[in-house]
């Protein structure tokens, strides 16, 4: 018995090279994991209210609602409608989420009464003057990067996967974003930013998540901190609704200019 069990202690060494994930490997496995778990919830649709708040410590605020549509073998499709203040009221932004090409944005200006495209190139600048970034608020995507595993990390008490992520998209205005995804969940606890010179820019951190239908994860509070300018970004969100029969009529341009 124990001569078997050497030979099969052997054996397995033998084969485990051939078994053991290289970290890029495991990264994407983590990560096409949390793609499968946040599948098939529809649509939904959440009120918001983001708070900016600048280096002398100066606060304005943002009001609007976010309705989503989930769309097979592509990216989700986003319309986020702004009630106040009044300087953006009846701002609305569309966004076209993809996995390996760019996303398509276009933003409702109801001063000129016109939508606008936004440029690709554009991305990497503020959403309505807040510390996200244009390319920060469309959906994520398994393919928009490349994945390497770094090590398991516990962050205010949550088991954590830390991945990084490498943009796939060429205007990105990142190199890469470090992430610590709660094990249980499969949803981010914390996001770095790193800016195009590769030093750090932004920090995300979530919090005060709920679930939804049973399976889906939704962060009540994000916290956006820009280390390089001192200024921050409050998103909070709330009353997810979800299964609200949206389609594709509701996503269109035509949609975006008659919002209310």
């Amino acid at each position: 018995m124990k001569l078997k069990s050497l030979i099969c202690g052997v054996l397995l060494m033998a084969a485990y090279p051939a078994l053991a994930q290289t970290d890029e490997e495991k990264g994407y496995a983590i990560q096409a994991e949390a793609n499968r778990r946040d599948n098939g919830y529809i649509d939904s649709m959440h009120d918001a209210v983001m708070t900016l708040k600048n280096a002398q410590g100066e606060v304005s605020t943002r009001e609007f609602v976010v309705k989503t549509l989930e769309v097979a073998d592509d990216g989700d499709k986003e319309m986020g409608i702004f009630h106040s203040p009044a300087d953006v009221k009846g701002t609305a932004v569309l966004t076209f989420s993809h996995g390996t090409k760019p996303d398509d944005q276009w933003i409702y200006l109801p001063s000129l009464k016109r939508v606008k495209r936004v440029a690709t190139v554009n991305k990497s600048g503020p959403f309505v003057g807040s510390e996200f970034a244009f390319e920060d608020i469309s959906s994520w995507e398994l393919d928009k990067y490349r994945y390497r595993y770094l090590r398991d990390e516990e962050i205010d008490g949550n088991d954590c996967f830390v991945v990084e992520n490498y943009p796939v998209y060429e205007y990105s205005g990142y190199t890469k974003q470090i992430e610590w995804l709660d094990k249980k969940m499969y949803q981010p606890r914390k996001i770095e930013f790193y800016d195009r010179k590769g030093a750090l820019l932004k920090t995300l951190t979530f919090s005060d998540y709920n679930q939804y239908l049973d399976r889906y994860w939704r962060a009540g509070k994000l916290q956006m901190d820009n280390v390089q300018n001192g200024k921050s970004t409050e998103l909070l969100r709330k009353n997810y609704r979800f299964k609200n029969n949206f389609s594709d009529r509701d996503f269109t341009e035509n949609a975006l200019k008659n919002v209310r």
